[in-house]
């Protein structure tokens, strides 16, 4: 796979089944127009892992996906070292199967080790399960800080793989990733670089102060109460919507694909969708950019979640 293969934006299944984090139950029905939709725009990268619902999010995109030829859409998955038996010798294994027939497929376009708990074991399993294997997927490590991704990637290079893509928080109000020389790297390195940059919806222009998000939710722990430098933010963006004829939410867009990234747009509506497509072809100019990255740095906003850490 190379970089003409992937499209300019990845698409999130994360909040699909997952109501504990969103505070909303999306199910099939209401996806499938958005999935549609998605496909005949060339936006067929999709992004899922087990740990989103316990294997609810891949079971709907499963179904979206059984009657397709494979060759028509890309799969990027997750091996969550929380979710198997840390003490089981056969857990990397045991989990990719598992995907496998949840998915209903053979193989994975991308696959991810989760997070850092005991990264150099799993990184290793990984490596070792798919060492000489024919149908490797880009394989790639998230909320990995740059001395643990060059790690992982000495790792997979001693088994005649190497690392192809990093998944790190990364958006107007956190570029710790960039700060700390992790884009430099991935750069270099023909590394991809995925993050979720709308940051669950918060800087999509949907909330504010007086519209905040669910109270029942995991992401309303972090972002309402901050929702009045996001207000801020938000004003900052709209300044910009005029000139490029777009919405709020396809600026911070634009401004990851102006940064040489992927962004992961979460998608539960059509207009998540036609905002996606609408980001692409927007071009921010460098003094757009400069602004942009100097007014959100100023709000100094802490939207790191529980799982994460500051890149040093």
């Amino acid at each position: 796979m190379n970089s003409k293969s992937l499209p300019k934006i990845v698409l999130g299944a994360w909040a699909w089944g997952n109501a504990g984090t969103f505070g909303h139950n999306f199910m099939q029905g209401t996806l499938k127009p958005i999935f549609d939709t998605a496909m005949k725009n060339g936006l067929n990268l999709w992004d899922t892992a087990y740990a989103y619902g316990m294997g609810t999010s891949e079971k709907v995109l499963a179904e979206f996906i059984k009657d397709l030829p494979r060759d028509q859409y890309l799969i990027s998955d997750k091996f969550t070292p929380q979710c198997v038996d840390k003490n089981s010798a056969t857990a990397m294994k045991d989990m990719i199967e598992m995907q496998y027939k949840i998915m209903g497929i053979n193989k994975f376009d991308i696959y991810w080790i989760h997070n850092v708990w005991n990264a150099t074991k799993w990184i290793t399993e990984l490596a070792k399960y798919f060492e000489g294997k024919k149908d490797v997927p880009l394989i790639g490590v998230s909320n990995h800080n740059l001395e643990e991704i060059k790690q992982a990637d000495e790792i997979l290079k001693a088994h005649g793989l190497k690392l192809s893509a990093v998944q790190n928080h990364y958006s107007l109000i956190n570029r710790s990733s960039e700060k700390s020389g992790i884009l430099k790297y991935c750069k270099q390195n023909n590394i991809y670089f995925f993050y979720m940059v709308l940051e669950q919806g918060a800087l999509s222009g949907k909330y504010d102060t007086k519209n905040p998000m669910p109270e029942d939710s995991a992401r309303a722990q972090i972002y309402n109460p901050v929702l009045d430098k996001i207000e801020l933010l938000t004003a900052k963006l709209q300044e910009l919507t005029k000139k490029y004829n777009v919405e709020i939410a396809q600026i911070p867009i634009a401004w990851a694909i102006s940064k040489g990234t992927l962004p992961i747009i979460g998608v539960t509506r059509v207009k998540h969708v036609e905002d996606a497509v609408k980001a692409i072809n927007i071009t921010l100019t460098q003094e757009e950019i400069t602004e942009l990255e100097n007014f959100a740095e100023n709000l100094q906003i802490n939207a790191i979640r529980f799982w994460e850490k500051e890149m040093k």
